[in-house]
């Protein structure tokens, strides 16, 4: 197995509010390897961006480690930093924000290239963000080298942006919901453009995504990072995570899920019925397992009593008393893993 490019050890981020400490991540452990897809998934606020943002040094962390290539962002020298600064490119949510108005996408695509002196002129310049824009499929490049963000659509925008972080040749793209604001045919066909770069260049991914269809799609060779509250509670290859989820939590998400087969969305609804759709403050978090106040396999004394570390359970890592508990139990009897039905009722898999 290859070294991570991208290793995330203990990391929290605590903002100082007016309201008092936020701490928007409690403590993460991941890593992501070269060509590979790493998706974190969650609600909004659960604190996906801040930990991507942390990643690609944009702030500096509360506590914990971030390492590229083995080496620490904090303790790196100016040099390293300048090397880690164009191997980790961060592609943006918002396409009609993340360009600046009044550069052409020529401009914009050699800014970068000009900076790290990787042209020697402007003729080498024009022909380097040729050929990255037809990396992206925005051909023929003629027609756009010339134009400004307001002459393209929202599609043609985030394929400018995908094209500016390759410029740099990197390692490692984050993609923070870079796709969630485009049309559903747009957004295949980025997934797409993606996934051929991933294959081609062996680029290394974290995507960043509030939607298990797009995780599923993009990260199916990968994994998925289940995150809540700023921590992750279920982690594991993404066939697993999405065919057989094991925490209350991602069976909520998945339930949440557009599903065609009405058997199946009833099932999935049935699985994933929660005892509270309101989410607790970040500045009054509960206490235990903090999503007991809204889990359907909530057991009173256990769940609220102490938070459940993230621990390997049946070839995945979760975090969940009582999913770690009755696995154990059928693993000492040799038996099927049990699970928890929408009412709390312990079940078991059927052969």
């Amino acid at each position: 197995m290859p070294d991570p490019i991208l290793q995330l050890s203990g990391l929290e981020q605590v903002f100082d509010t007016k309201k008092g400490k936020v701490p928007a991540v409690g403590g993460i452990d991941l890593d992501v390897e070269p060509g590979k897809v790493l998706c974190l998934v969650g609600e909004s606020g659960c604190g996906k961006t801040t930990t991507a943002r942390a990643a690609a040094g944009l702030t500096r962390p509360t506590a914990g480690r971030v390492a590229f290539r083995g080496k620490t962002v904090a303790q790196m020298d100016a040099a390293e930093r300048f090397t880690y600064r164009r191997a980790v490119q961060y592609i943006h949510q918002d396409p009609y924000a993340a360009l600046n108005p009044t550069r052409t996408v020529y401009s914009t695509l050699t800014a970068g290239l000009r900076r790290h002196r990787l042209v020697k002129s402007k003729g080498e310049a024009r022909e380097r963000a040729a050929d990255i824009l037809r990396l992206v499929d925005l051909t023929p490049p003629a027609s756009y080298l010339d134009s400004y963000p307001h002459q393209l659509s929202g599609g043609q925008r985030q394929r400018v942006n995908i094209a500016r972080s390759l410029a740099m040749n990197p390692e490692l793209l984050i993609c923070d919901e870079s796709t969630s604001m485009l049309d559903v045919s747009i957004r295949v066909s980025l997934l797409n453009t993606l996934g051929r770069l991933r294959d081609e260049l062996n680029v290394g991914f974290l995507f960043i995504t509030h939607d298990l269809a797009v995780a599923k799609y993009f990260a199916w060779d990968g994994e998925i990072a289940v995150m809540y509250l700023g921590k992750v509670v279920e982690h594991g290859p993404t066939p697993q995570v999405i065919g057989d989820p094991q925490h209350p939590y991602t069976k909520a998400l998945i339930g949440a899920v557009c599903e065609p087969d009405p058997d199946l969305a009833r099932s999935n609804r049935a699985v994933s019925t929660l005892r509270s759709a309101e989410i607790p403050s970040l500045t009054d978090l509960p206490s235990g397992c903090t999503f007991h106040p809204r889990c359907p396999a909530f057991e009173g004394g256990l769940c609220d009593a102490d938070a459940p570390p993230l621990q390997p359970v049946g070839g995945r890592r979760l975090a969940c008393h009582v999913v770690a508990r009755d696995h154990g139990r059928t693993d000492r009897g040799h038996g099927r893993p049990a699970r928890r039905d929408g009412g709390g009722q312990v079940t078991t898999w059927s052969a």
